[in-house]
């Protein structure tokens, strides 16, 4: 705890550094930002995500902890990222699986139920397949490779020392804020990678506008709009820690998927197939571990865009007043 301002090393220029660099410039502190790629977000997973801004949704499969986080967060990429979209987010079946969409309303709280009509008005593309949807109003999406660049502006724009290549820690610094993801797994042994694999699709005869998530027994899927007639189409969850290719399996599972949602993207161009490598703990939890002079931020699992600037903002708290969020904080490093 400290009123003084700091000189703060960070490592990992993903969107979880990049947030840590911006919220800790804005609070005084100067700041050195260390990637060890030559060129920004080349070994970073985040230009992978969907970046799904989706806290509601997200009570399906995680803990209440997430959606209370990922709210704040929002609000924190509200204030300041111009290209967020904020129109909410849907959720459809199949009629021959309505179960799943029942079971998912009854997971998850904020949900509103729209009809035939009602999801007409919203997207017109959708409802001549599914006669009702789920939809979370407060919800929002981005395009990651857009926001990851204008963050990276910004923090250069604030004043940020951003040195790519740079495999050791700076020298120097009253505090290193570890961001490197997988990349810390020599830290935290305890660490583990999830692989997501994603297809962006070119389909400018589609108008769906706000992102969709398909529940299917066999194939679940997501779709988020990047506009301009971009798709990203993911995501798998893979329990593999290499960030190879597009496996064949996954490719059609994906696409297959999204032929479901709207035939039209039958028709579409497929323009990437990548995968990233997401960080993620045993419970899925985000932690910060403060150590001494040391702290670490990761385990952000697949809640990277939607949670990086809320965990910014409780490291800066951490530091002006001490202050921890039991849900986070594992000052133990037995816990890692």
């Amino acid at each position: 705890m400290t009123s003084t301002p700091l000189k703060i090393a960070i490592r990992g220029a993903g969107i979880t550094g990049l947030w840590q660099a911006l919220t800790l410039t804005r609070r005084g502190h100067q700041v050195i930002l260390a990637e060890r790629s030559a060129e920004p977000f080349a070994d970073a997973c985040s230009p992978y995500a969907g970046a799904m801004l989706a806290p509601r949704c997200e009570e399906e499969s995680a803990e209440a902890m997430i959606r209370e986080l990922g709210e704040r967060g929002i609000a924190l990429w509200k204030e300041t990222y111009p290209g967020l979209v904020a129109q909410g987010s849907l959720v459809v079946a199949p009629s021959r699986d309505r179960s799943l969409l029942d079971r998912f309303e009854r997971m998850t709280e904020g949900a509103g139920r729209l009809d035939a009509a009602a999801l007409a008005e919203l997207e017109p593309g959708l409802a001549p397949r599914f006669g009702t949807a789920l939809y979370y109003a407060g919800e929002a999406h981005l395009n990651p490779g857009a926001a990851l660049a204008f963050l990276l502006g910004k923090v250069q724009e604030a004043g940020v020392a951003v040195q790519f290549g740079m495999e050791t820690i700076p020298q120097g610094a009253d505090l290193v804020v570890d961001c490197r993801g997988l990349a810390a797994k020599d830290g935290l042994p305890t660490l583990r990678g999830v692989r997501g694999e994603r297809i962006v699709v070119r389909a400018p005869e589609i108008a769906i506008q706000r992102p969709v998530r398909l529940l299917h027994p066999r194939f679940p899927l997501y779709l988020v709009p990047w506009g301009d007639g971009l798709y990203m189409v993911g995501a798998t969850a893979i329990e593999r820690e290499d960030g190879g290719p597009v496996t064949l399996r996954s490719a059609l599972e994906l696409l297959s998927a999204a032929y479901v949602l709207d035939p039209a993207f039958g028709e579409a161009e497929i323009l990437a197939l990548g995968a990233g490598v997401r960080p993620a703990f045993s419970d899925n939890r985000p932690r910060i571990i403060p150590l001494n002079g040391y702290i670490y931020v990761n385990g952000l699992y697949r809640h990277g865009f939607l949670l990086a600037p809320v965990m910014a903002e409780l490291v800066a708290d951490y530091l002006e007043t001490g202050a921890t969020n039991p849900e986070v904080f594992v000052a133990d490093p037995a816990q890692r």
